[in-house]
């Protein structure tokens, strides 16, 4: 038995080594710069060290407690063992969590573990127990392996079916076979909201028996000389026979090394040079914007629709959405940089419609999501983009989803404006003029809800969170939210330079919020003013200098202020109560670190600013890179003084997706002081106009 589990599960002698020395031939790789530890403690992200591969709902983690919403909290010292399931960096505690593996001594499902060292990378786990036990794991898609190594004899797991975050669990069921477990269960997924399903296959190497211990547990037995033990998994959203087809004979060392290969593929789509701790910090981040959607369809492209039914596609299928929080900033990025991706990732949005799409989850995910409000921003951010979406065929279920939407508190009537402004420029695509106008005029109905609520800045509640029935957020954050229509903003204001003063305003006083998203866009509205400088420098500051956040969740301003840096590269990584929402906050930094963020989802721009690096490099599949240079470089300075695009000098603070996507060379010369004439020719602002019915 001990020799079948060597040679099938290739057992490394010290669990605990870094990778690279089991993979010598990544050293001074990409993926060796990614702290996979960042974010990891208390409520500064929510993430996890867990051993995961690009886009896979299947990552393997350490589950201890005290725990956060993924699982694990780097200063718990205490482990209760390994899941399988999570989303990284999202609220309501999480979701995921599913099948506990725990290595137990002598039988005893109580067996303590305590953390003595630990240590990952992108694609691996390993930590050592002070009572000797060792234990390490690895994944591809939807494939994992676990290695345990025991101190002596007495070598055991417990397996717990039932497990899941937030006691979450719903359903489940289960075959024994002579070395393995197979079944399905059934979770409901964040803040309670719809339920998912999964596949699943155990197959275990060294053991003697499988026994039941309680309900949906079991304890599996090594043999009485064995100090070893393995655990092959395989997932899937459809069945347990293509879990099982997902299970490789293959060794921990090997499945490590493609694994490495395959993040090193995907990190080092953008290319960055310049000082080692901005580079870490950038690849750190640029990992956590990769981890979700996941890739739930089958290589037959079998996947299971929201509605439970089994279906075919043509186009790979994604789930695990989030898109309230990160259509803001992580889909723009990955529409930049992985349209073999986002593609895909456009196409499952589109077919949430036809079986039934709701705000949150339905009874029948294929995996962990959370909430997918503004989808329709996003689909037509990608028909914009040059991705084909086929709007005839979901025009009525689009139609119908504007008309739910509810404009009975501030925010939810500039939001609801927003998707009612995407359906009217959806329907200009469809050729159905009629329908278009009743909803760019049903959108520019935000200027009434605007002047009620967000015109009056006299007021006492302005800066109260939550204040009048808003959602994460304050009078003076929401009204800024009307991204499809700054031009009609500043008018709103009164004019340019009431606009900027009360911009100003906004950031001298301290009520903008990056530790959540409903103001996200507003640092980058000054590139939409005669001012563009000053979103040059609150840029750079918000990710790399320090600075003031007077809100955390749904505290009061005032209350304990902090005051530092928001973005570090290490556990408490960013400021409390700031989740990464699924790769939302890190894909913030990484588009604004290499100089270019989105203008308006739903319209094909990125706005210019100074890359904090001296050389960024987009490099895609088709073979065309884009080349960002800066000139002039000084890691201090921030200030862009001119811009030469494939040798023609622009005076435009802003690119197309086309422009960007066809490849080639900018040159932003930088300087210590604002050249305050560029960037405001020829600018590029969002206007919407009623339209004639």
């Amino acid at each position: 038995m001990k020799k079948i589990l060597v040679l099938g599960l290739a057992i490394v002698t010290v669990a605990c080594q870094p990778l690279r020395n089991n993979s010598a031939n990544l050293a001074s790789s990409t993926v060796e710069k990614v702290n996979v530890f960042l974010g990891t403690s208390g409520d500064h992200g929510q993430m996890s060290p867990a051993a995961s591969s690009p886009f896979n709902m299947m990552s393997i983690g350490p589950q201890t407690y005290p725990h956060i919403h993924s699982g694990y909290e780097h200063l718990a010292k205490e482990f209760l063992g390994f899941t399988h399931s999570r989303i990284e960096g999202v609220g309501c505690l999480g979701s995921g969590g599913n099948l506990l593996i725990k290595p137990i001594l002598d039988g005893d499902d109580k067996t303590e573990l305590l953390k003595k060292q630990e240590s990952a990378s992108p694609g691996v786990y390993k930590v050592a127990f002070e009572n000797g036990i060792q234990a390490q794991m690895s994944v591809k898609q939807n494939f994992g392996l676990h290695l345990y190594e025991f101190p002596r004899k007495g070598a055991g797991l417990h397996i717990d079916l039932s497990h899941a975050f937030v006691n979450r669990f719903v359903a489940e069921a289960h075959e024994i076979g002579t070395k393995s477990i197979s079944g399905w269960i059934d979770t409901q997924t964040t803040c309670d909201k719809g339920i998912y399903r999964i596949y699943y296959v155990l197959e275990f190497s060294n053991l003697v028996t499988i026994r039941k211990t309680a309900d949906h547990q079991y304890r599996i037995t090594a043999p009485e000389d064995a100090t070893e033990m393995g655990v092959r998994v395989g997932f899937s959203s459809v069945s347990t026979a293509f879990a099982k087809a997902k299970i490789e004979v293959i060794s921990l060392k090997e499945l490590a090394s493609q694994t490495a290969a395959v993040w090193e593929h995907h990190l080092n789509r953008i290319e960055v040079e310049g000082e080692k701790d901005r580079v870490a910090l950038f690849y750190s981040l640029l990992y956590r914007g990769l981890q979700a959607p996941f890739l739930v369809s089958e290589t037959n492209s079998t996947y299971k629709a929201i509605d439970g039914s089994i279906q075919k596609s043509t186009s790979p299928i994604y789930s695990g959405w989030a898109i309230w929080d990160n259509y803001r900033e992580q889909l723009p990025m990955l529409s930049l940089a992985y349209p073999e991706r986002f593609g895909p990732i456009v196409n499952s949005i589109a077919n949430l419609y036809p079986y039934g799409k709701n705000n949150w989850a339905t009874k029948h995910e294929s995996s962990p999501t959370v909430r997918t409000e503004h989808a329709i921003v996003v689909l037509l951010d990608g028909y914009k983009k040059g991705y084909p979406v086929n709007f005839n065929a979901i025009k009525d279920s689009l139609i119908a989803e504007v008309d739910r939407l509810e404009y009975n508190a501030p925010d939810k009537a500039l939001e609801s404006s927003y998707d009612s402004w995407a359906l009217s420029e959806i329907l200009k695509i469809t050729n159905d003029s009629v329908l278009s106008a009743k909803y760019l005029n049903k959108a520019l109905e935000y200027k009434h809800y605007w002047e009620k609520d967000f015109a009056d800045l006299s007021q006492k509640d302005i800066d109260k969170m939550p204040s009048r029935g808003m959602y994460q957020g304050t009078v003076w954050q929401y009204r800024w939210f009307v991204p499809f229509d700054v031009s009609g903003l500043k008018k709103l204001t009164g004019g340019e330079t009431p606009f900027l003063n009360q911009l100003d305003q906004f950031f001298a006083e301290d009520n903008y919020n990056h530790a959540n998203q409903p103001d996200l866009q507003v640092p980058g509205l000054y590139n939409a003013s005669s001012q563009p400088w000053k979103s040059q420098k609150l840029f750079r500051n918000i990710m790399l200098d320090t600075v003031v956040q007077a809100y955390f969740n749904d505290n009061s301003k005032g209350i304990d202020s902090y005051i530092g840096r928001i973005y570090k590269n290490e556990p408490q990584a960013y400021v409390r109560t700031m989740d990464d929402d699924a790769g939302t906050m890190s894909s913030w930094f990484v588009m604004r670190s290499i100089g270019l963020s989105p203008a308006n989802i739903g319209s094909p721009i990125y706005y210019l600013t100074a890359p904090i690096f001296e050389s960024v490099k987009l490099n895609w599949e088709n073979g065309k890179s884009f080349h960002i240079q800066v000139s002039n470089y000084n890691k201090e300075y921030f200030y862009v003084q001119s811009a030469q695009l494939n040798g023609q000098p622009i005076y435009r603070n802003w690119l197309t997706q086309e422009e960007i996507s066809k490849g080639g060379t900018l040159i932003l010369e930088t300087a210590a002081v604002p050249n305050k004439k560029w960037g405001i020719e020829n600018q590029w602002i969002s206007k919407t106009t009623e339209a004639e019915d």
